[in-house]
């Protein structure tokens, strides 16, 4: 089942790259505006932008600045399928090595990249080819040279240990069919006293799986999210230090956005 579910959250996620590569995003271009064609938040029958979609606004590009968005490629923002701006509390510092679990299009990659300037540099990864080969454009429409993009999954980071100084994460470690590995990895490459900014959906305790099933898909987003009390005691078996889960914006009944912070002690 997890190979199932694996497979429909990538071809998903493909489909979104492939509608706003080429004549995607030639019409994106001429609109001038970021048309943004998630998967995360929808509703109808093609969760990727068909007929019957309906986006929702807690998701997506309009979760950044207006500055933000001008700085990149209108490809980039219309590529941004998440459910925060985990750059808004990394606290990201010129020099620092920053790592995206999960960077589909490269949004979060790129403001990365200016944030913590020439002497930084941002890693971003994902699973998907075609996302791979949308953000590498996007980097290449940007002029970014302290980026690279990794293909692999997050459960299985292809980094060495202690590569990075912080990891963000944009409504994606909800995807995952194996959240404690994840969960590893990001404190495997971590160096220590590194820490953690992860915009992800989280519900309250009090839902069940099941509660979470019926509220939304597995890749809308919804069904595989975890509890806020799972995703703290998820983080301390770990290893981290300093956890704490805090909800911005309803995503679904009993279900919210949420910014998920944590340290790797020195020791």
């Amino acid at each position: 089942m997890s190979d199932e579910l694996r497979e429909q959250v990538r071809s998903r996620y493909a489909a979104a790259a492939t509608a706003v590569s080429g004549q995607g995003r030639t019409a994106l271009t001429a609109l001038g505006a970021p048309a943004v064609t998630a998967c995360c938040g929808t509703s109808g029958d093609d969760c990727c932008g068909g007929p019957g979609t309906e986006v929702d606004e807690s998701f997506g590009a309009s979760l950044y600045s207006g500055e933000e968005q001008e700085l990149l490629p209108v490809a980039t923002v219309a590529a941004s399928l998440g459910c925060g701006n985990p750059l808004a509390v990394a606290d990201l510092r010129p020099g620092e090595r920053v790592l995206d679990l999960g960077s589909g299009g490269g949004i979060d990659v790129l403001l990365s990249a200016r944030r913590v300037g020439p002497t930084g540099f941002a890693y971003g990864g994902d699973m998907t080819a075609e996302m791979l080969a949308l953000a590498r454009a996007n980097q290449a429409s940007a002029g970014a040279t302290n980026v690279e993009f990794l293909a692999g999954t997050i459960e299985d980071v292809p980094l060495p240990d202690g590569a990075v100084d912080v990891v963000i994460s944009n409504c994606v470690i909800n995807l995952s069919t194996d959240k404690p590995a994840v969960l590893a990895e990001m404190f495997r490459v971590l160096t220590p006293g590194g820490r953690i900014g992860v915009s992800d959906i989280v519900a309250e305790d009090h839902l069940s799986a099941a509660d979470r099933a019926e509220r939304g898909s597995y890749v809308g987003c919804i069904a595989g999210a975890l509890s806020r009390s799972e995703y703290l005691q998820g983080l301390a078996s770990a290893g981290f230090a300093e956890a704490t889960v805090e909800f911005t914006h309803q995503a679904a009944p009993g279900m919210y956005a949420a910014i998920v912070r944590a340290t790797k002690p020195h020791r």
